[in-house]
């Protein structure tokens, strides 16, 4: 397997799964749907997905071979995915903090 599909193997696994949650994120709740909104969800997904990259490349680095060649892959997916939807979830709870104040939100 070539270099760069095995830092990347995590994130091809992943990218359905995760252009699911990013529907889900995008499109619920359907109101209000303002610029402001499109930007703030735009900037969410961009940064879970640059985090779980980060975290992914940062963990075949400092994954030590001592328990087997599949522990790095191993380790990478558990903590790319977790890192995932640690930013994901942060992002819900901010927008809903955010929306609850906007009178559309409630309607």
């Amino acid at each position: 397997m070539s270099r760069f599909v095995e830092l990347n193997l995590a994130l091809i696994l992943f990218l359905p799964w995760f252009a699911i949650l990013g529907a889900l994120f995008w499109l619920y709740p359907r109101r209000p749907r303002n610029p402001a909104r499109k930007l703030f969800d735009a900037v969410s997904l961009a940064v879970s997905a640059c985090a779980f990259v980060l975290a992914v490349h940062w963990a075949h680095l400092h994954a030590g071979r001592d328990y087997g060649a599949m522990w790095p892959q191993i380790l990478a997916t558990s903590l790319g995915y977790g890192v995932f939807l640690a930013v994901l979830a942060l992002a819900v709870v901010l927008r809903w903090r955010w929306l609850r104040g906007v009178k559309d939100y409630r309607e």
